[in-house]
Order: C-alpha cells, then structure tokens, then sequence
C-alpha cells in the first residue's frame, strides 16, 4: 500500500474567534509550551480556535471553543466570515500532527463581542476542564495579530485582519 502524499490529504475543518472587547481590541492568548493541537510548540500568540465535532455546526463549535479554552461564556455574535481560510502545515509536522490524518486546516472565523469581565477569563482552568492551552492572556490591535502567530498560519491571521478590519480599534 502505497503512503499518502500531503496533497491527498483532507484539510480538518475548523473554526476561529475573533473575539472584540467594547474597546474594539482582541483577546489573544500565549501558547502553552505544549504540543496542544498538534501544530508544533512553542510560545507564540493566537485567537481561540479548534475542530468541529461531528455533525456540529461552525457557530455551535466557536462558542464551545471559546468556552474550552477562555472560559468565556459571554459572547455575542457580530458577524461570520464570508468564507473559509485554508492553511498547510510544514512538511515536517503533517506525519505528527492529528496522527497525520490531515494537511491542515480549513477554518471558518466568527466575530464575537466580549459582553463579561475580564475577571472571567481564565486560561489556566478553562472550560469543562480541557487541559489549558494557554499561559496567559491580553487584548491587542487585530492589525498585530499576524506578527504574533506562528509563521505557517500568518497568511490565515491575514486574512482575518481583512474580513474584520472594520470592526476593530485604530
């Protein structure tokens, strides 16, 4: 049996949070130095994001995500992207992450308001006791995030500048 080649392989589907304190800054978080979705360690800052369950509906799964990793329950919805973002792993994790079962990932962003407290936000112990993926937290310009997040997803934070650009801080 022959072994699959990278561009055979499905994308995961997934989905993003962009998640918009009334100050219009966006909750980003530090990596824990863990192996945390497959995509590698190291400590570098991203939004909310993770895999739909099956049968789940994208809005269904950011809410579910952001609680699992923030705690955050209070959240309104803003807006939905208009389309999904795509992104390829490096060559050298696609054997190691998801037990190599995908390329990479197809992810659908949805824009939240923050609607709680910042007391309510707590990495550490996250929601319904997942293992936290984080070590810290802040609120930054949406126009930084692509210089925090790991190269390989820095074409995909792009993307989400542009979708959302009008609804952040200056």
């Amino acid at each position: 049996m022959t072994k699959p080649t990278v561009e055979s392989l499905p994308y995961r589907l997934c989905v993003g949070v962009v998640l918009f304190n009334h100050d219009g800054l966006v909750w980003t978080g530090r990596r824990s130095d863990i192996d945390a979705e497959g995509e590698g360690t190291g400590h570098w800052w991203q939004m909310p994001q993770g895999g739909l369950d099956e049968g789940e509906e994208p809005r269904d799964a950011a809410f579910r995500e952001l609680f699992e990793e923030t705690s955050v329950r209070d959240a309104s919805l803003i807006r939905e992207a208009t389309e999904w973002f795509a992104y390829d792993l490096p060559p050298d994790l696609v054997g190691q992450s998801w037990k190599g079962r995908y390329r990479g990932q197809n992810q659908k962003w949805f824009a939240l308001r923050f609607e709680g407290d910042d007391a309510d936000i707590d990495v550490l112990n996250p929601g319904d006791g997942h293992k936290p993926e984080f070590s810290e937290w802040r609120w930054e310009k949406l126009a930084q995030l692509p210089e925090l997040i790991v190269p390989f997803k820095r074409p995909v934070y792009e993307q989400v500048v542009a979708e959302f650009r009008d609804l952040s801080a200056a």
